[in-house]
């Protein structure tokens, strides 16, 4: 079964996803905050990470740049998720090391398809 490893500060948003992620099949872990993602995708190397971009103590600009930078983490892909849909912030969130980028609120069909992309 593949893990994901959802990092999101809100808990609506962390509930929805975590609900759509175990109806696809995945398992799931999560973090409150980009600090704490770094952490659990060391030590749990899941198969994917959705990474919130605008959380306290450590952004998750930062942290995916982080992560990327990390050989140990580096292959892991990481999904940005943001509310904050300005023109510009895809082509940023892909330049800090996202592989991908999806806007909040998530559209369930948009969604699902996409984690399809990077999980069996």
């Amino acid at each position: 079964m593949a893990h994901v490893l959802v990092v999101e500060d809100n808990t609506d948003n962390l509930t929805l996803m975590c609900d759509i992620l175990d109806a696809l099949g995945y398992s799931t872990s999560v973090a409150g905050n980009g600090a704490e993602g770094i952490v659990l995708a060391q030590q749990q190397q899941p198969d994917l990470i959705l990474m919130d971009l605008s959380m306290p103590q450590m952004d998750g600009w930062t942290a995916t740049r982080l992560l990327k930078d990390d050989p140990t983490t580096a292959h892991i892909p990481v999904i940005a998720l943001t509310a904050h849909a300005m023109a510009g912030d895809r082509e940023r969130a892909l330049a800090a090391g996202a592989d991908d980028y999806v806007t909040k609120p998530i559209a369930l069909k948009e969604f699902s398809l996409k984690i399809r992309e990077y999980l069996p």
